[in-house]
């Protein structure tokens, strides 16, 4: 039997004991069928999630610049609610941006230092990342004196709660979280990142973390800290930082200004360096590579500059359409 093209009934007296008919009923069913393939597929194409002009769909913002990336604000309008305690961390605020057209969010945790708590110490930086398109959740601790690893447990639960019960989960994408936090939330952060290694990113400001170090961290981490901090000296920064593995993207940076506390207010010299951070090893956005890579493109209150350069985004496999 001879095969007919494209399924259609083969011509008369071919041996399939079926003659066609000529005229125009089988060109008009053929031109129905095409239009009607024609028109679900520009429907699908106006029904995907729209993707960056260079490919990679988690990019949200228009392209930076080193003025940019140091405004108080991104492009994105934000909004907060409030978390009660529990979920296993003591609460406070998520921030996130509104715009619900661009598919999901890369996501960020925060934690604040012994005795602190988020309102007083990280609360000024929820809408200042957020606006640059992330979720942040500030937290405070089950105890403001609580040590590195517990602090480590309740940001992973923030994170948990955030992709899972929170009413912002569906704006999360889960596959795409970081952890922050200073002094002995930033030692919360190295044992977050070391208990759950798909993370995507950690940064760690002036990090107390005693009991730790960061060999078993395979997270992308940034350390940053101050020149005359006494709290978190630079001596131990350095020797912390050269405990990183030599195969984890990394970067250590000193603040020429600022002591023990100088992630815990209004701060650029911080901002202008985290969001590129998060941005790079969350978002997998490699247009903030320039304000990181081979140096500093704003070098304005840094004393000391180290890092692995050049920085890729941790994927195996290329990025999918969300």
């Amino acid at each position: 039997m001879q095969r007919s093209v494209t399924g259609l009934p083969a011509p008369a007296g071919t041996g399939t004991g079926r003659a066609v008919p000529r005229g125009r009923s089988e060109p008009r069913r053929l031109g129905v069928a095409l239009l009607a393939a024609i028109v679900g597929m520009i429907t699908a194409v106006v029904a995907m999630p729209p993707a960056s002009a260079h490919g990679n769909p988690y990019e949200r913002g228009p392209d930076p610049t080193v003025e940019s990336v140091a405004a108080e604000r991104g492009t994105f309008a934000t909004d907060e609610l409030d978390v009660e305690p529990g979920h296993g961390f003591n609460g406070w605020k998520i921030y996130y941006p509104k715009d619900t057209g661009l598919g999901t969010w890369g996501a960020v945790a925060v934690v604040p230092g012994s005795t602190a708590s988020w309102k007083d110490e990280g609360a000024w930086m929820g809408h200042w990342i957020a606006s640059f398109g992330f979720v942040v959740i500030g937290i405070d601790t089950n105890s403001p004196t609580d040590r590195d690893d517990a602090r480590g447990r309740q940001l992973l639960a923030a994170l948990d709660y955030l992709t899972e019960e929170s009413p912002v989960a569906g704006r999360v994408d889960p596959d795409r979280l970081g952890v922050m936090g200073h002094s002995m939330g930033g030692g919360g952060a190295i044992h977050a990142a070391t208990q759950r290694p798909e993370l995507q990113a950690a940064v760690l400001f002036a990090p107390a973390s005693f009991s730790q170090d960061l060999s078993g961290v395979k997270v992308p981490t940034m350390v940053m800290g101050a020149i005359d901090d006494p709290t978190v000296t630079p001596e131990y920064l350095d020797e912390l930082y050269a405990t990183l593995p030599a195969d984890t993207p990394g970067s250590y940076v000193q603040l020429s200004s600022g002591s023990h506390a100088f992630p815990t207010s209004r701060n650029i010299s911080v901002t202008r360096l985290a969001i590129p951070w998060l941005k790079i090893f969350i978002d997998h956005d490699t247009r903030y590579t320039q304000f990181l890579c081979p140096d500093l493109a704003d070098t304005d209150d840094i004393s000391r500059y180290e890092n692995t350069c050049p920085y890729e985004p941790t994927t195996e496999e290329p990025l999918p359409v969300r």
